[in-house]
């Protein structure tokens, strides 16, 4: 298997009432790419990665993480290597504390405290936020909450960050913070956006989902300027890329 960390082979998934979600979806992502998955509304790249940390099971194919299927018997485990970060920060923040927060994996999985509070330590450093371990999640900031969701996540030691719309309801100076704690880490990355200009940013290699299949998947530089594709997918080129407006010169990549 080499360096590969995630295989997905032929994953099909159906919605109660028949409604198709994910058809016949292959691809192979290996150890620290970071891969960006884009799509219109209803594409299906959130069915997606829940297929893909075993929130859901396909109908047919499977996912596989270090060439072990994943399966309601080795979840727990498999998901030691697996972390996501949800859309909505609220989502995963809940204790009385930051600190409380970015210790419940480590505890939940029997950890003694002393490497409890390591991971935790390690965690809120790497995101920058340790001064803020002892605040109240629901008193923080939309960009404090998110580096709070990502060290909850980073405690764990994952070896894939997986990644729902990250950007969401930022500012512009939190999105930035952002995008440049994303590059700074060495993670297995797998991120969903509706953020082009994002994942321009943050991702060597993009995915392009419509109606539950893939019709892309390449050089983000190269898929982000294909105006053609971009238009038969309900998406635009980044608006970094697109021509100037007072001039029409087109930026240079």
């Amino acid at each position: 298997m080499g360096n590969n960390k995630l295989i997905i082979k032929k994953l099909h998934f159906t919605y109660p009432g028949e409604h198709i979600a994910i058809k016949d979806i292959s691809f192979v992502i290996s150890e620290g790419e970071s891969v960006g998955i884009i799509g219109a509304n209803g594409a299906g790249k959130s069915t997606l990665l829940m297929l893909i940390m075993g929130i859901l099971f396909p109908n047919t194919g499977e996912v596989l993480v270090d060439n072990r299927s994943i399966n309601k018997k080795n979840l727990s485990k498999i998901r030691q290597q697996l972390g996501m970060v949800f859309q909505n920060p609220d989502d995963q923040l809940f204790m009385t504390s930051v600190y409380e927060d970015v210790a419940f994996g480590p505890r939940n999985y029997g950890l003694d405290e002393v490497e409890v509070e390591n991971r935790v330590e390690k965690a809120l450093a790497m995101v920058g936020i340790s001064h803020l371990k002892d605040r109240s999640p629901f008193k923080l900031s939309g960009g404090e909450k998110r580096s709070a969701a990502i060290a909850s996540v980073l405690s764990m030691e994952p070896e894939v960050l997986i990644m729902d719309e990250p950007t969401s309801a930022l500012d512009p100076k939190s999105r930035r913070k952002l995008i440049q704690l994303l590059n700074r880490f060495k993670h297995t990355k797998i991120i969903t956006s509706h953020d082009l200009d994002m994942v321009l940013d943050t991702c060597k290699r993009t995915i392009v989902i419509k109606g539950g299949r893939i019709v892309a998947d390449g050089n983000t530089k190269e898929i982000l300027t294909n105006d053609e594709l971009l238009d038969n997918c309900g998406l635009e080129v980044p608006l970094s890329l697109q021509n100037c407006p007072v001039c029409g010169t087109k930026k240079e990549i």
